[in-house]
């Protein structure tokens, strides 16, 4: 089993900036790829960003030069600093991870996802 605690949405007036964290627990091997969705009210969800367990980053165009995604192996977490905030951005993020389990299967594990709004 392996679980995907999100924590750090929240409020924030456009222009300003968040920073989502998600460790993964359970029996994990090892953790490849990490990665940001997003999903906001009737629309479907989008993938915001990913990285490697190397350290290689991309980005959807929408937030490009604004967020950046980073991971730290040790602590198994995955971090998406946001900044420059804009009300479009307002969306329900959720983390993903593809896990190598000690029972040596590959599992696709998510978040519950937490809520970003940005308002004046």
């Amino acid at each position: 089993q392996v679980r995907m605690v999100e924590s750090g949405g929240g409020l924030v007036q456009p222009g300003g900036s968040l920073r989502l964290s998600c460790a993964a627990s359970g029996t994990i091997l090892k953790i490849n790829d990490m990665a940001w969705y997003r999903q906001a009210p009737g629309k479907q969800r989008e993938l915001v960003a990913t990285v490697t367990r190397g350290g290689s980053t991309s980005y959807s165009d929408s937030v490009k030069g604004r967020f950046t995604i980073s991971r730290d192996n040790a602590k198994n977490t995955v971090y998406l600093q946001m900044n420059n905030l804009k009300p479009d951005d307002t969306a329900v993020y959720y983390c993903n991870a593809r896990v190598l389990s000690l029972e040596l299967r590959l599992l696709d594990a998510w978040g519950q996802g937490t809520q970003v709004a940005v308002s004046s």
